[in-house]
């Protein structure tokens, strides 16, 4: 800075600062833009440092009467020549807290500027031994120093330095006056970017708390997925997925996408997947779920609208149940790598009109993949949605993929843009099941294939290596069988299935379902679902076309083996 700014240069300076400075809500990017609008103009080099809980928590701090808050130095600017020897006194991101005698702690405390027209010697080596640098001192001596309080609401945010070289014209009371009005610029932007830091770090704080930690693994199924949120411009989101557990050791698959952005649409995402998990575990077809949901999701709040695709799998069958509400088409991939939209009819977002969804329902062999993802994934400013399905399709495309790793790739393609949407991605993988896994038998409508029943039990367990358990799902399937066969009619089928737990299921050709009831003391029948409500981890049943299936849940023991 070789000569004194003109009242033309301040004026410009000044227009300058209100077009450059907080272009972006990122206090570090706010500070860099002051450093390179000040220097050289207006100093030869500066610093600007802020409260550190600004930064590590977003919160407003309290005035410090000393001024001996923590600081973080969040930018700095230098002028040649030799710019690196400043920047290694003062390096960004360092934290300290200044003693209350030094200028810094006293330009916070009061709140006013401090200036040294020209800084001698001793109070440059006292500035230097508490920062235990000695280059620190040898900047500082002899130059012209200015320590500005940055401001917003009254509250003092921290401070900007500006120093100018011993052969450079000292600051005066005009400059005084012209680096105030920059900081107090500064502090405004700076404090925006706070407010916005602290709503995003609140709703990724509360959607990440909604969002399943992890996930239920099914039999029959291997899962994979991420969530990659969105760039800081456009906010947090509302996407969400889950894997919930049905009876029979089927599943549901859940993927939503609540449109806008900011803490009421996490806050109604939670809501909808709490929604989700409640109509699941009604254990209703996808359109029904998602037609109750859109009900829910109009009562909850009329003003939110979102997307959602449910569907529902039968490791046993293999068969695939799914509707859409308004969301971009799953993803099929077959064995051999070829990929496919699944032609769903995809029906109107939730919290629009009372239609019912449609549902489609596919067999899916072996090896088959199906991905289910949000728009921010294929759409965006630049990119039209059939060109990013086309790219993700490709991604997806191959033979034996591990699925962890095509989930890497696919969200590390993406683009690192400002304005991103958020991203949820799941995969599921189909597994075909073995027969330490799933085994059936048929047995016909008479009293004897109750002990058959329990035979079949025995020996199935004790080749699993679940002997333990053998005793309490003998008892159980015995009064399930004898209940089929004495209110039903045709013959019965019993299954076993060995997942995350074992899983009893009783078929018969009967509508009944059984109920607790009260049994009087003379009745010689009515204990048995007392009984299995007793040992059981869960029971229930379930109508089917043919007639209904009753199930009895149970724990595995710790000690049995991976399944095979």
């Amino acid at each position: 800075m070789s000569s004194p700014a003109s009242l033309h240069e301040q004026l410009s300076m000044l227009n300058a600062a209100s077009k450059r400075i907080g272009s972006t809500l990122d206090m570090f990017e706010t500070g860099r833009e002051l450093m390179d609008l000040a220097v050289p103009r207006f100093a030869d080099a500066a610093g600007i440092l802020v409260q550190d809980r600004l930064v590590t928590e977003g919160e407003f701090p309290q005035r410090s009467t000393d001024g001996t808050a923590p600081v973080r130095r969040i930018a700095v600017g230098v002028s040649d020549p030799a710019p690196d020897v400043y920047a290694n006194a003062f390096p960004v991101d360092e934290v300290a807290v200044y003693e209350a005698w030094t200028p810094y702690a006293r330009c916070m405390a009061s709140g006013n500027p401090i200036l040294y027209p020209r800084l001698g010697r001793r109070t440059a080596e006292e500035i230097g031994r508490f920062w235990k640098r000695d280059s620190v001192s040898s900047v500082l001596e002899d130059s012209s120093f200015l320590v500005v309080p940055l401001k917003a609401r009254g509250q003092v945010l921290g401070f900007v330095i500006f120093t100018r070289r011993p052969d450079s014209y000292p600051f005066d009371e005009q400059d005084v006056n012209l680096a105030e009005e920059l900081a107090a610029r500064t502090g405004v932007c700076i404090d925006n970017a706070r407010l916005y830091s602290r709503e995003r770090r609140t709703a990724l704080t509360l959607q990440s708390s909604l969002l399943p930690i992890d996930l239920y693994q099914p039999l029959g199924l291997t899962i994979a997925s991420r969530y990659l949120p969105a760039s800081d411009l456009v906010g947090v989101g509302g996407d969400w997925y889950d894997v919930i557990p049905l009876p029979g050791c089927r599943v549901a698959l859940v993927v939503g996408d609540v449109m806008g952005h900011g803490i009421r649409a996490a806050a109604t995402m939670g809501q909808l997947r709490t929604a989700a998990r409640t109509l699941a575990s009604l254990d209703l077809s996808p359109a029904d779920v998602l037609f109750r949901l859109n009900r829910m999701s109009q009562d909850l709040d009329a003003s939110q609208i979102a997307t959602c695709v449910y569907a529902t799998y039968d490791p046993v069958t293999q068969l695939c149940e799914i509707a859409c509400a308004g969301h971009v088409p799953p993803i099929l991939v077959r064995p051999g790598g070829e990929t496919e939209l699944l032609e769903l009819p995809p029906g109107l977002p939730l919290g629009i009109g009372n239609e019912p969804a449609e549902m489609r329902k596919f067999t899916l062999p072996h090896g088959t993949v199906l991905a289910f993802y949000t728009d921010g994934l294929v759409e965006s400013r630049d990119r039209d949605i059939d060109e990013g399905i086309s790219a993700l399709r490709g991604l997806l495309s191959g033979q034996d993929q591990d699925l962890e790793e095509v989930c890497d790739l696919t969200i590390n393609a993406q683009r690192p843009g400002h304005e991103r949407d958020d991203i949820a991605l799941m995969l599921a993988r189909v597994c075909e099941l073995t027969e330490n896994e799933v085994v059936e038998l048929t047995l016909p409508s008479e009293p004897v294939s109750a002990s058959k029943a329990r035979r079949f039990v025995r020996s199935t367990l004790t080749g699993w290596g679940l002997s333990s358990i053998a005793d309490n799902t003998e008892l159980m399937v015995s009064e399930l069988v004898a209940n089929a066969i004495e209110h039903g009619h045709g013959p019965v089928e019993l299954r076993l299935l060995r997942g995350p737990t074992l899983l009893c299921e009783v078929s018969d050709y009967s509508p009944a379902v059984p109920v607790m009831r009260e049994a009087a003391t003379d009745d010689d029948t009515g204990r048995g679902i007392y009984l299995i409500n007793w040992l059981a981890h869960r029971w229930g049943s379930r109508l089917t076309p043919k007639g209904k299936i009753v199930w009895v849940e149970l724990k595995l023991p710790w000690s049995s083996p991976q399944t095979g």
